[in-house]
């Protein structure tokens, strides 16, 4: 599921390699891995044209109960 994410944001093998590394330092909770791709995320949105940069970063800067909360309302629908 990790991959498949990275695969449709396009991520670079810099930030590939920086969420793994985030990945083992945070232990394999489902906490740690949203926090891990988060940081990845910001760290990539640096890297986009401002007309992409506030969605990315809105995105990134998401709260990983917020994030529960609407992954749990997309299952029920």
């Amino acid at each position: 599921m990790v991959l498949i994410m990275f695969g449709v944001s396009g991520c670079s093998n810099k930030a590939i390699t920086l969420f793994l590394v985030l990945l083992v330092l945070t232990g394999c909770s489902n906490r740690g891995v949203y926090g891990g791709i988060q940081t990845s995320n910001r760290i990539e949105g640096l890297e986009l044209p401002p007309s992409q940069y506030d969605e990315c970063m809105e995105d990134a800067n998401k709260s990983y109960d917020e994030y529960e909360r609407e992954r749990k309302e997309a299952i029920v629908q």
